[in-house]
């Protein structure tokens, strides 16, 4: 059994409700100076009244902001279009969930170059974990719109080993045993491990997509996995979950995607 959660076998999720200058430019100034600076025939003697203007003297100098001419400034740049794939525009991956994938993946990239992962996979077990939480009844924020329990690990269900409360209930409302939480189904122990805030509101929640799908990468690309080589990808996907049935359903949902 992986650490993150119970084996697939015998994993019922249970639904519970709770609760994007203008430059100026001097025309003419030269010409209009040359033209009225031309010098007379012969000098005159003229009387003129106090508080008369002296016609020989030199024009008053043209201001920029007098003989300016407005250009408009370009317009910014329109932002580049996004590009989703066909399974998100068919419907296959939703919207938000797609985001949340994607946004995974790269920044999982800034911590963990080496890893590589590809956003397909964490969709995969997003998929096989919750059906992309119940089919992307999630709110824009990625939180959950009805939060997603796995069954008590208390020995009930055949198959499903028992495991005790690690939380005091915090994460899965129960203090006497665990069992998995959010849409990509951690048990509290390993959220606690490997939580990650994925959409920046600077807490780490498992009913959240955003956040979910980053803890997600941050498990599988652990102990400095190259997931680019299959074998490793392997390996990464059975300590999720240690089943080569899980393995194959969650690549060949990356693989349709």
């Amino acid at each position: 059994m992986g650490k993150r959660s119970k084996p697939r076998k015998n994993t019922r999720t249970k639904l519970w409700a709770t609760a994007l200058l203008p430059v100026g430019v001097l025309a003419g100034a030269a010409t209009a100076g040359a033209e009225l600076s031309q010098p007379s025939a012969a000098p005159q003697t003229a009387h003129f009244d106090e508080g008369a203007v002296d016609a020989t003297a030199a024009p008053p100098a043209l201001t920029p902001a007098a003989n300016a001419h407005p250009v408009a400034p370009e317009p910014a740049p329109a932002p580049a279009p996004v590009i989703r794939p066909a399974s998100v525009t068919s419907g296959e991956v939703p919207e938000t969930n797609f985001d949340a994938y994607q946004n995974a993946a790269i920044k999982i990239a800034e911590t963990k170059s080496r890893c590589g992962i590809d956003w397909k996979v964490i969709a995969g077990i997003g998929k096989v974990e919750s059906h992309h939480a119940d089919r992307g009844n999630v709110n824009p924020d990625g939180v959950l719109r009805s939060a997603i329990f796995g069954p008590l690990l208390d020995g009930s269900l055949g198959g499903n080993e028992v495991i005790g409360d690690t939380d005091g209930g915090e994460l899965d409302g129960d203090a006497t045993y665990d069992r998995a939480v959010g849409p990509m189904q951690f048990l509290p122990s390993t959220w606690k491990a490997y939580a990650k805030d994925g959409n920046g509101d600077g807490k780490s929640d498992p009913q959240n997509i955003f956040d979910a799908a980053l803890t997600t990468a941050n498990y599988l690309c652990d102990e400095d996995l190259d997931l680019r080589d299959p074998s490793s990808l392997v390996t990464a996907i059975l300590r999720y979950n240690n089943s080569m049935e899980y393995v194959n359903n969650v690549l060949g949902f990356a693989r349709s995607y």
